[in-house]
């Protein structure tokens, strides 16, 4: 059974469609990437599963419940959360104390000794052990990503949803992020991600959905994806950056 379903889900603002009539799935473990060009409706998708917006029309459901329309709070508690890509953690805290929000008032909700442990773990897991005692305002661009990150795994979430987590970093650092990614896919995390930088989504992702003017305009393997004429001409011949990097 797939783990999220979307039928027909459609979304419009001031008569203009964000998002129209998309459908699709994501099984337990996939990593599955999302794509298209500025404006293709990508973030509003986002919005809608997370419960930040609620659908005109059509269905959404996690594990074959319906949760179209439920409060971000309600819809992170059974089980779904996402990350940003303009990354804000609380600037105040340290590194320790932001995962331990997410770890205490999530959906995990653990006593604070047992939640500090975890919270060390995950901050082991994303490249940042030994520093939860940061503050996180002087953590740099590449941290607050790893933070980030962390932050959203603290829920204990059944599904991950990462909205341009490579946004502004170096080839580098790109790369350290996705072997971070492959980690988590090794470790069974359902990942559902937006990105930019298209020849990592298509190394990453095991299926990949392009979105142009809201509609789901293709969707399979990356390499049959990329090689579509619909979407080269709509998304990767308009100097995206080209399909797969040497």
């Amino acid at each position: 059974m797939a783990l999220l379903e979307l039928e027909g889900v459609s979304k419009a603002f001031g008569g203009v469609r964000a998002v129209s009539g998309v459908s699709f799935t994501v099984d337990e473990g996939e990593l599955v990437g999302v794509m298209g060009p500025n404006g293709s409706g990508k973030t509003t998708l986002f919005n809608l599963i997370t419960g930040a917006l609620r659908p005109d029309a059509g269905r959404i459901r996690l594990a074959g419940r319906d949760i179209t329309g439920w409060s971000p709070h309600r819809v992170c508690a059974e089980g779904i959360t996402r990350t940003f890509q303009h990354v804000r953690p609380f600037a105040g805290l340290s590194a320790l104390e932001n995962v331990l929000v997410g770890r205490l008032y999530g959906r995990a909700r653990e006593r604070r000794a047992t939640a500090a442990a975890e919270a060390e773990r995950l901050l082991a897991l994303v490249g940042l052990g030994g520093r939860g005692h940061v503050p996180a305002a002087s953590l740099t661009l590449m941290d607050r990503k790893r933070l980030e990150l962390a932050r959203a795994l603290a829920t204990a979430p059944h599904l991950l949803l990462l909205d341009e987590l490579m946004a502004g970093l170096s080839p580098v650092e790109t790369e350290g992020v996705m072997v971070l990614l492959r980690r988590l896919q090794r470790e069974g995390v359902t990942i559902l991600m937006v990105e930019h930088i298209v020849w990592a989504l298509l190394d990453l992702s095991r299926r990949v959905i392009v979105l142009s003017a809201g509609e789901k305009i293709a969707e399979g393997p990356p390499d049959a994806v990329a090689a579509d004429p619909t979407v080269v001409d709509v998304y990767l011949g308009t100097g995206a950056g080209g399909a797969r990097r040497a």
